[in-house]
């Protein structure tokens, strides 16, 4: 008997114990995961760290946000699948829109931040060796039988399906009809020697392995290939056009209902939009969509005609962009075919 009213008095004094640690926050775990595309990783360090400790001087709690980083379309397909994001911040419309068709976002995801959820933009550039001794200048360039390109895979990487999009309108924005367009995309896929999954392999590939004449890449993955070879690779804003890109970003609903973490998630979100996060986003080479952030900036940024890729199709839906390029047996599936005859 005095040993069921031992157990009972700890077991009292236990549960008062957790109330008290409940209403008073003490080791409460606040923690968020920010499912992101791949060439992201230094964005995120900087804002994560930034938004942690705004978090912890108005809720006097600290906050863990950790990351996952990949190929857009597999990360989409890892939250699908039961990756449990909080945030996704993945790099292409149609990507994040795969996981509000699972059933884990609500239908107003694209609405419900400023800006269409973008709170920047970014653009895809060539990044070339030192001097630049193939004058890879403007998209025609890429055909020429003396180059080789190097590019992630489309059909997991949002940096491969922008350059994809970027290379076809080259032709197409220049008045150029749909098959000028398949044709010039086509050579180009035969001068890429090797498709890596997600855009920090390609860089890898191009940087470190010195393999290829031109790296088609984000303007911010650019800058920090360039600032990393030490003078050996330079930037080349291919003939001041190109595609404008668009990483939305949204908070998964069904995830953040389930876990609590709505709230927090909407917070961390909406800083993305503050002047301070606007700067972080600048910093790291990312167009922010604040006009007097950017403007503050606009030397890291030259003037580029970007061009939206919704506009590649008649319907100007991204999901038409899906079927018709990036689909099973879509466009880019029968350029891969073709270019193994």
């Amino acid at each position: 008997m005095w040993k069921r009213l031992l157990m009972w008095l700890v077991v009292g004094y236990l549960v008062a114990a957790g109330a008290w640690v409940i209403a008073s926050g003490f080791g409460r775990k606040e923690q968020l995961l920010n499912v992101a595309c791949d060439p992201t990783r230094e964005l995120w360090h900087d804002m994560n760290a930034a938004f942690a400790a705004q978090y912890e001087r108005e809720h006097g709690m600290k906050l863990l946000i950790r990351q996952s980083h990949g190929g857009s379309g597999s990360q989409a397909r890892a939250v699908i699948d039961g990756l449990p994001a909080d945030v996704v911040t993945l790099a292409l419309w149609t990507d994040t829109d795969a996981v509000r068709k699972a059933g884990l976002l609500e239908a107003d995801w694209e609405n419900r931040y400023p800006n269409r959820s973008l709170p920047y933009v970014s653009t895809i550039v060539f990044v070339v060796r030192k001097g630049n001794p193939k004058n890879i200048r403007d998209w025609a360039d890429l055909t020429r039988p003396d180059v080789e390109i190097i590019t992630p895979n489309p059909k997991t990487s949002g940096n491969g399906k922008w350059s994809f999009l970027a290379m076809w309108g080259s032709v197409v924005w220049r008045g150029g009809t749909a098959d000028a367009a398949r044709a010039f995309v086509t050579a180009a896929y035969r001068r890429v020697p090797v498709l890596d999954a997600a855009a920090r392999g390609a860089t890898m590939t191009f940087a470190q392995k010195r393999i290829g004449d031109v790296h088609l890449t984000w303007e911010n993955e650019a800058h920090l290939e360039v600032k990393e070879a030490d003078g050996e690779l330079e930037i080349v804003h291919p003939g001041a056009l190109s595609v404008l890109a668009e990483p939305h970003v949204a908070v998964v609903d069904a995830n953040v209902r389930r876990k609590g973490t709505a709230s927090v998630a909407d917070a961390y979100v909406r800083f993305l939009y503050t002047e301070e996060a606007q700067e972080l986003i600048a910093k790291n080479f990312h167009r922010p969509t604040n006009a007097a952030v950017f403007a503050r900036h606009q030397a890291l940024f030259p003037p580029m005609d970007l061009r939206r890729a919704t506009t590649l199709v008649p319907s100007g839906k991204w999901d038409d962009v899906q079927k018709t390029f990036f689909a099973e047996g879509a466009v880019f599936d029968q350029i891969q075919i073709a270019g193994r005859k």
